[in-house]
């Protein structure tokens, strides 16, 4: 398949790094304009330095996901948007432990609060653009993961805050294609970025993140509602994910838990 996408206006969150910054890249190429945002100012003027280098127009904004009006009006002040992938998310585990509060509210705030923060502006503004090809007006891609099929203990908030985003993407999709606008939920497996090389536990069929890259936004532009890979390990997640709860506790808390990212959050 060509690398040629169908996008001429496409935002990015959490674009500075890992998967978003991969991301970036696979989309950047003349005609393309990259509205890019992340936290760290030196490693997004990179990224979007990179993306430039590929042909792109690209306008960069350092961003916390978590501030409503600062996502709002970053997503406002970008103009039309074909598409528009609410990636920026945090990590964490428990270490084998209780995991601490303040990391089961910074994961929550940032990878469902964030991914809201990015989404409904998105879709407010998309409502009032002109339709384009096939009558869609734009699409929202939110990146959850494949933990979000499994109710792990190593690390419940992440998998319960990737379920969220996942669900609600899917379920909002029926609806707002009625107005021409696709929502879509990107489902990754590990992907080898700076967040997963803390993890010390197996990580089968990790994948380089230019490839994840690759699968998503070919995934998105076939129209795929869920875009979830690698195959082996989405339907490991799907078979664990529909063991009855006890018995999934009693597998998961023989393996290494994920490790405390966000101590003091």
């Amino acid at each position: 398949m060509s690398k040629a996408y169908p996008w001429r206006a496409i935002a990015i969150t959490g674009a500075s790094s890992g998967l978003g910054r991969a991301l970036a890249e696979e989309a950047a190429a003349a005609g393309v304009t990259l509205h890019l945002s992340g936290r760290d100012a030196a490693r997004l003027a990179a990224a979007a330095a990179a993306c430039r280098a590929r042909g792109a127009e690209v306008r960069e904004t350092v961003l916390d996901v978590t501030n409503a009006i600062a996502t709002a009006a970053w997503i406002r002040g970008a103009g039309r948007l074909d598409l528009v992938i609410a990636n920026a998310g945090i990590s964490g585990g428990t270490g084998g432990a209780t995991e601490p509060a303040g990391q089961v509210q910074a994961i929550f705030a940032t990878n469902v609060g964030g991914v809201l923060n990015t989404a409904l502006p998105a879709i407010e503004c998309m409502s009032a653009q002109p339709p384009g090809a096939g009558g869609i007006r734009g699409r929202v891609a939110v990146v959850a993961s494949l933990a979000a099929f499994v109710a792990a203990p190593g690390a419940p908030a992440y998998c319960a805050s990737k379920s969220a985003v996942q669900r609600w993407a899917e379920a909002l999709d029926a609806t707002e294609r009625a107005r021409g606008i696709r929502l879509h939920a990107v489902c990754p497996g590990y992907v080898r970025t700076p967040m997963t090389a803390r993890n010390s536990f197996p990580m089968p069929f990790l994948m380089d993140a230019d490839e994840a890259a690759r699968r998503t936004l070919r995934g998105l532009a076939a129209g795929r509602l869920r875009v979830a890979y690698p195959l082996p390990l989405y339907w490991m997640a799907r078979l664990a994910g529909a063991l009855p709860p006890a018995w999934r506790n009693a597998l998961f808390t023989r393996l290494p838990a994920k490790d405390v990212t966000q101590p003091g959050a």
